[in-house]
This record gives C-alpha cells, structure tokens and sequence, in this order.
C-alpha cells in the first residue's frame, strides 16, 4: 500500500504522525512524505533552509520512509499563489505516488500554510475517475498549532480514529532529535517533553503507552 503524508513545514510530519509514518513502514508500506514549503531569502537564509533540508532527510530515513519530496512552494506564501498553482502541486504528488491513504494537516491550524494546503488536497482527492483508490483521508494533529485554534471561533481537533504507536513512540522521538533547528525544551510544545506527553495521553485513551490520534475526512469500503 502506498500512504501519502503532506506536511506543511519540515518537521510536521513528525510532530503529526511520526509514529505512524514508521509503523506503515514497519509493516511494509511505501510511506511517501511531501514537504510543501522550502523558505526563501531574504526571510530564509539559505544555510538555513539547506540545514532544515538535511534534518528532513535524516528524519525521513528514521522514519523508515519510501521516499521524501519536496514541493519548494514558497513558505508563508501560499495564499498568495494562484490557486490553480497550488491546487495543481498537491494534484501532481497525489498523482506520482497514487496514494491508498493520505495524511493532511488539520484545516483549524494555526498556521495559514496549514489551511491552505488542507483545502488544496480536498480538491486534488476529490472521488473522480482515477482517483478512486484513495481509501483513506486523515487529518492528523500538530503540536504547536493545532491546539491554537480559537475556541468557539473554529472547529476543536476532535479524534475518531487512534493508531497504537507504542513500539513506535522512541522512532519518533528520534525523527525529531534529527531536527536540532526547531527541536526546542520544555515546556515548548515542540519538545521530545511534550511529544511525549501527547503520544501517552492519547494512548491512554485507548489503554495503550502511547498512540497519535486523527479526524477522519473520508474512508471508502
């Protein structure tokens, strides 16, 4: 089975489901993580985009990954691009790893990047002819901007689906130690403290030492 992750910024796809990504891998899966954004200068230096670049490569291969892509879409910047642009971005790396899952952003982030990137793949997953092997849509949560929604303004992550991630929990601990630029210390939310913290607290929902939990946007029997 191929799996899809889009992550709007490198390390997202370990703060969102760096568990999972390495128990799909586990189980023999193609697991295809695609990085949206690359930063730009003068914002951006680009010693520092290049280093990010190599945590995500480090963190990929943690995770047991098929392969990462990197879509070099300008960060901060995706509302500016015209929309058949971006539509069309997400609509070519769905296309390229024809996906059974895929695993997007929560649309209430925080982060702008995150909303548009959400609504750039329910266009490019819509159920049309040739795409109809996508069986599975998950949202999944980001520390550090999910939990920032404006509560009663927009809609609260609210899981319906639990993935054990016990024996996975130190890889993803892992992946994000490949991350010194944004790795920070508690009690950060982008900390191996909180991390942590979140996996067993969700995990213990489900009486396990730790799980990542997820919004389901659409599944197909």
């Amino acid at each position: 089975m191929n799996v899809l992750v889009i992550a709007p910024h490198p390390d997202d796809e370990v703060l969102g489901c760096g568990g999972t990504i390495r128990r799909l891998a586990d189980e023999g899966h193609d697991v295809h993580v695609a990085i949206a954004t690359r930063g730009w200068e003068p914002l951006f230096p680009a010693a520092q985009v290049e280093q990010v670049r190599g945590e995500a490569r480090a963190a990929s291969a943690a995770l047991g990954t098929k392969q990462l892509h990197f879509l070099d879409l300008p960060v901060t910047r995706l509302v500016e691009l015209p929309e058949h642009e971006l539509n069309g971005a997400v609509s070519k790396i769905v296309s390229e790893t024809n996906p059974r899952w895929v695993l997007l952003p929560f649309r209430s982030d925080l982060h702008e990047d995150h909303k548009q990137l959400f609504d750039a793949a329910e266009v490019a997953l819509r159920p049309l002819p040739g795409r109809l092997d996508v069986e599975r849509i998950l949202c999944y949560e980001t520390l550090s901007e999910t939990h920032w929604h404006a509560p009663g303004v927009e809609p609260a992550f609210t899981p319906h689906l639990y993935i054990d991630i016990s024996a996975q929990l130190p890889a993803k601990l892992t992946a994000m130690q490949c991350y010194r630029s944004q790795l920070k210390d508690a009690p950060n939310a982008r900390s191996l403290d909180s991390i942590e913290a979140l996996a067993k607290f969700r995990g213990m929902t489900i009486h396990r030492h730790a799980a990542e939990a997820f919004m389901v946007m659409r599944e197909t029997y």
